[in-house]
């Protein structure tokens, strides 16, 4: 039976110089930024407003609707399912989309307030081994009850993005052990229904009903 090794993770962000104060120039941005930049404004963004449930979707839609004013255009990029991507690449193409859309769909143009412009950042990621091994899915439950939100975010949403074929580390790890209906039931978790300790739960009692199957 395969060990699970668990890791964490720290995000150090950068500041670009990049920045809109309209539609346009936001669409400009999301266009030549790095994916980096688009991670942050995305996952990062679900990340550090975790403990909010349903967690708001993204910084472009955030500051699209409660800053810019343009109240159709956020509801346009709140409705993306970030965690439904693969790549950034397709995520990226999902909000040049959106924008170019709208942009076409109106002549109305509106610019945000002096100094509330909005400022392309990235993320850097440094990705560090725990001490935490998992040998059976009893070890798995008591580990995971235990790790940092930060641990359980890297496994679960950032690796959907590292593997790229919708699955997450920990459901990769359960397939591996023969645990089907379990890998299949924790990729599909909404992340969106739950805060990240809501999430830690959830799995935890899935892999309680599974592991003596």
């Amino acid at each position: 039976m395969g060990e699970f090794h668990f890791y964490t993770k720290l995000d150090q962000t950068l500041l670009l110089g990049v920045k809109a104060g309209n539609a346009e120039e936001l669409l400009a941005g999301i266009q030549i930024v790095p994916d980096s930049s688009i991670y942050h404004h995305t996952h990062r963004y679900l990340h550090q407003h975790h403990y909010l449930s349903p967690e708001p979707p993204n910084d472009f839609a955030y500051w699209t609707a409660h800053v810019l004013g343009d109240v159709v255009l956020g509801e346009r990029l709140w409705s993306v399912d970030i965690v439904g991507f693969q790549s950034i690449a397709e995520l990226r193409q999902t909000f040049v989309n959106i924008l170019e859309g709208h942009l076409a769909s109106t002549r109305r143009r509106i610019d945000c307030a002096g100094g509330q412009e909005f400022h392309f950042m990235a993320s850097r990621t440094y990705v560090l081994p725990t001490p935490h091994v998992a040998h059976n899915l009893a070890e798995f439950a008591h580990i995971l009850n235990k790790v940092s939100i930060n641990s359980l975010y890297f496994h679960v949403f950032d690796a959907k993005l590292r593997l790229e074929r919708g699955e997450n580390d920990f459901s990769r790890w359960f397939r591996s052990l023969g645990k089907t209906e379990l890998a299949e039931k924790s990729s599909r978790l909404d992340p969106y229904s739950h805060t990240l300790d809501g999430l830690r739960r959830e799995i935890i009692a899935m892999v309680e009903k599974h592991g003596s199957d």
